[in-house]
């Protein structure tokens, strides 16, 4: 699943040698931003942990443009019991200054795809409702707001909700 995409991108799953890029970029959003309710920077084996856990379905991609690390996408276990099995919760995370590219768009035409092929069923994304872009690409690519909490994490000295969007995808 590493073929380069009509826009230039292409989507390996993550090795070892991406961590160090991943961790930035991740910790990027913990230390700056309320993307991650993290408030802590993760280090190398926590991160090695998230993102190649050995599952064959949950799985984390990078994404690449040429051999530049451009973010990665993830799909992970929505609740730890069996019957979600056919749900994933999907994550996209890109490097700074990479957003408004249309990277995120074609992130999660991969990850549809993939999660058709690994047989899901439904794909969960939940974000911080103060995320614009995120929430604006979940709404432009069909997904359908099914819960917002309010005041549910605090961050930077600051209450904030999260939405969760779904998409039925087979």
């Amino acid at each position: 699943m590493s073929d380069v995409t009509a826009s230039g991108l292409s989507f390996p799953e993550i090795k070892e040698e991406h961590l160090p890029e991943v961790l930035d970029i991740y910790n990027y959003y913990v230390l700056n931003t309320t993307v991650s309710f993290h408030m802590e920077p993760l280090n190398l084996a926590e991160m090695r942990n998230s993102v190649l856990n050995g599952d064959v379905r949950f799985k984390s991609y990078a994404i690449l443009r040429e051999s530049e690390l451009q973010g990665y996408v993830l799909i992970t276990r929505h609740k730890n019991k069996q019957a979600y099995d056919a749900t994933g919760e999907i994550s996209i995370y890109l490097k700074p200054g990479c957003s408004g590219q249309g990277i995120g768009g074609s992130a999660l035409r991969f990850i549809e795809e993939r999660a058709v092929e690994l047989e899901f069923h439904v794909l969960v994304a939940t974000v911080c409702a103060e995320n614009e872009s995120s929430l604006k690409l979940f709404r432009k690519n069909g997904y359908e707001q099914s819960a917002y909490f309010k005041e549910i994490g605090t961050k930077f000295g600051r209450r904030l909700d999260i939405a969760s969007y779904q998409k039925i995808i087979g």
